[in-house]
C-alpha cells in the first residue's frame, strides 16, 4: 500500500478511535497526525499539479522553461566550459590518441582519380593517350591509385608534424568558440523536445519516493505534537 495513504489512514483511524472512545489524548494524536500528513501530502501534490484557487501550485510544470534553462546552464557552466573544452582537445583526452585513419579508410577517393584523368586528358599528353585508348587505357589504374593514395594520406596523418599542425588549428580561439557554440546548439535542440508534462514526470519520478516520506514524517511529528498538546491541555 502507498505509504502516503497508509499514513493518512492510520491517523484517521486514531482520530476515529479517540472520538469513539471519547479519549481526548488519542483523538488529539490522530487529529494532529492527520493534519500534518494531509498538509504535507497537499504540498507534495501542489508541486506537480495545478490546484484551482491555490496560488503557486503546479510550480514544476509551470516553470519548465526555467528548468530547461537551469539544465543548460549546468551543462555549459560546469561541463562544457571553455577551459574544459580546451583541456579535452589539447590535453590528455586526445593527446596521442587522435587518429584519422578510421575516417580516411571510409573516404571515397574515386573523385580524385577522375580529376587526375581530366587533368591528364587536357594536358599535352591527352592526344598521345587518345591514340592508346584514351581514358579507357587509364581505368585499370583506378584501384591501385586509390589504394596508394589512401595509404599515403594515412601515413601523412600519422606523422608528428601533421598532428602538431592539426592541434595548432584546433587550439585557435575561434575554433574553440565554435565548438562551444555547437555544443550549446545540441543541448538546446534536445531541451526543446521537453514539454511541461515530460518535465513534471521526469522530476516526479526522481524525487517521488523521497517526497513520500514527507507525508509519513508529517503524520509522525503531527502525532507527537498532538500528544504533547493533549498532555498540556489535560
Amino acid at each position: 500500500m502507498n505509504k502516503n495513504l497508509l499514513t493518512n489512514l492510520i491517523a484517521a483511524a486514531l482520530f476515529g478511535l479517540g472520538w469513539e472512545w471519547q479519549n481526548e489524548l488519542v483523538m488529539m494524536v490522530g487529529l494532529f497526525a492527520l493534519s500534518g500528513a494531509l498538509t504535507n501530502w497537499l504540498a507534495v501534490h501542489m508541486l506537480f499539479e495545478k490546484v484551482p484557487g491555490l496560488v503557486g501550485s503546479g510550480v514544476i510544470p509551470a516553470r519548465f522553461e526555467a528548468f530547461k534553462a537551469a539544465i543548460k546552464a549546468l551543462m555549459m557552466e560546469q561541463f562544457f566550459t571553455q577551459e574544459n573544452i580546451d583541456r579535452f582537445v589539447s590535453g590528455g583526452a586526445t593527446k596521442g590518441s587522435l587518429t584519422l585513419a578510421p575516417v580516411l579508410e571510409k573516404i571515397d577517393f574515386s573523385p580524385a582519380f577522375d580529376k587526375l584523368i581530366d587533368v591528364i586528358m587536357q594536358s599535352s599528353f591527352g592526344g598521345m593517350l587518345g591514340m592508346l585508348g584514351g581514358e579507357a587505357a587509364l581505368k585499370p589504374l583506378k584501384e591501385p591509385f586509390i589504394t596508394g593514395m589512401k595509404e599515403s594520406i594515412i601515413e601523412i596523418s600519422q606523422k608528428e608534424s601533421f598532428s602538431q599542425l592539426l592541434q595548432e588549428e584546433i587550439d585557435q580561439p575561434a575554433v574553440m568558440a565554435d565548438i562551444r557554440t555547437k555544443v550549446a546548439e545540441i543541448i538546446d535542440s534536445r531541451l526543446n523536445e521537453l514539454t511541461p508534462q515530460l518535465v513534471k514526470e521526469m522530476v516526479q519520478q526522481m524525487i517521488k519516493e523521497h517526497l513520500g516520506w514527507l507525508v509519513v514524517w508529517g503524520g509522525v511529528f503531527g502525532g507527537v505534537i498532538g500528544f504533547l498538546s493533549a498532555l498540556i491541555v489535560l
